[in-house]
């Protein structure tokens, strides 16, 4: 089989280049070059896409001997994932541009391209297992990146492999190093790839501009602070509010609601955090089917934690999801991703389906209403 492995220049992607020309397919390794101006060098473990990372994944694709291109996807990925994050950012939302660059440029864009060349499948280091098409959660559950590739379909899953999701990353690295690839003890990247600064706010508000509001309090309505725009906060936030006095009872605030229309931050309890429902739109159903009928499921809404068992059903023929909490959640934001899991460990955390979470009320202000 011809498989096209996509090498970022960090180790989990050239194991699983490795692994999959172990496996006897014939091999082509790429680098997608995804920043009109990559820098010479990694800032430690933030950022990517630097001609570093591209000369890593070279260096290692000689090691294995397979051919190695590099593709210039540079303005897809501005237009698709860094605008569409902005975007979503001044609209109140809190996206995963992760999600966005696994649905439209890996395994959209990449993929597409890949099938026009011959390739029979994508090969990537992403954390996540697949066993007869069906999407599974990682060995290491530390490293799991299934709830950010649940945005895949069943024909993209069908043209993937994830060789690594198998093993803890830890062993990883010990393979890497006797396979004498340099990469064994390179520092995994965090935090958002095109943003190496770190400083999200500062990214958005260079591009979304000043765009002032109120932050007024949740019980009260009275208005604690002004602001420069929405895209500075998101749910569940509770430091950088610009709040000068402290509640009256000494609790601490957090972010519980965004209004873009009228660029009105709304700060409250702990307790205002928690909801018991989540709507949901874009579904995706990794099976390729609708299912009908009530789910039971656990619930992921963000890449890490936030995690409840609930009961869902697909709505709007399948283009929407209502989830039912058994348990209340906190932070839950809208743009975020719910993901839908298998709740029996025996099933092997398998993922059901996923949607953007478009509306999740508090208990607080449902009971008021």
């Amino acid at each position: 089989m011809r498989v096209l492995a996509a090498m970022s220049g960090g180790v989990d992607s050239a194991v699983a280049a490795a692994r999959a020309v172990d496996a006897g397919h014939d091999v082509t390794g790429v680098h997608l070059a995804l920043s009109t101006a990559p820098g010479a060098l990694r800032t430690g473990s933030r950022g990517c896409c630097s001609r570093e990372d591209a000369g890593d994944a070279r260096r290692a694709a000689d090691v294995l001997g397979i051919p190695f291109y590099v593709w210039d996807f540079a303005e897809r990925f501005r237009e698709d994932v860094i605008d569409e994050f902005v975007d979503a950012y001044a609209r109140g939302l809190t996206p995963n541009p992760c999600l966005t660059c696994n649905e439209k440029i890996k395994f959209s864009a990449l993929a597409h391209r890949a099938r026009a060349l011959g390739f029979d499948a994508l090969a990537t280091g992403h954390y996540a297992r697949l066993s007869d098409g069906v999407l599974r959660r990682a060995v290491d559950a530390d490293k799991d990146q299934s709830y950010v590739l649940a945005v895949l379909t069943a024909d993209q899953l069908a043209h993937a492999m994830f060789p690594v999701g198998d093993t803890p990353k830890p062993e990883i690295r010990a393979e890497a190093a006797r396979r004498g690839l340099t990469v064994a003890d390179k520092p995994d990247s965090h935090d958002i790839c095109f943003i190496p600064s770190g400083d999200t706010r500062a990214f958005l508000g260079a591009r979304i501009g000043v765009r002032p509001g109120l932050v007024v309090d949740e019980a009260t309505g009275d208005t604690l602070a002004e602001h420069e725009g929405v895209h500075g906060f998101t749910i569940g936030q509770r430091k950088g509010l610009g709040i000068e006095a402290p509640a009256a009872d000494g609790a601490p605030r957090y972010v519980t609601d965004i209004d873009p229309d009228t660029a009105t931050v709304t700060v409250g309890t702990a307790a205002d955090l928690a909801v018991t429902s989540i709507r949901a739109d874009r579904a995706v159903w990794t099976s390729g089917s609708v299912p009908t009928g009530d789910l039971d499921c656990v619930v992921q809404v963000r890449a890490h934690g936030g995690l409840a068992p609930a009961t869902a059903r697909a709505v709007g023929d399948g283009t929407g999801i209502e989830i039912d909490l058994h348990e209340p959640l906190t932070g839950v934001a809208r743009g975020q991703a719910a993901v839908l899991y298998a709740p029996d460990p025996a099933a092997g955390d398998r993922v059901i389906g996923c949607g953007r979470i478009c509306a999740a009320p508090s208990r607080a202000r449902a009971g008021a209403a």
